[in-house]
């Protein structure tokens, strides 16, 4: 039986994780309040602010805004798009 959490970005019950993301406290918030496709979903847009923003992941800086937008985005806030994404309509 899959592990179901309660999504704070989806507000609904839906498949977690299998594991918590990172070490410590704060993966362990993650794994038990975002589900495994709000996670993938985030990593997905993790890539493309990395990619696009050529974010240095070795600046401690750009890794502490890195994760203010995923806390953004897992809340559902207002979260940074990069400026030349358009969103593929699925047929």
């Amino acid at each position: 039986m899959k592990r179901l959490v309660y999504c704070r970005k989806y507000k609904e019950d839906l498949p977690g994780m299998a594991s918590p993301p990172y070490p410590g406290s704060k993966g362990q918030k993650i794994y038990e309040s975002v589900s495994k496709k709000a996670w993938e979903e985030w990593l997905k847009h993790q890539t493309m602010l990395i990619n696009e923003g050529k974010i240095n992941l070795i600046d401690k800086l750009s890794r502490d805004w890195l994760n203010e937008q995923m806390e953004l985005f897992l809340a559902n806030d207002d979260y940074i798009i990069p400026s030349g994404f358009r969103a593929v309509e699925k047929e």
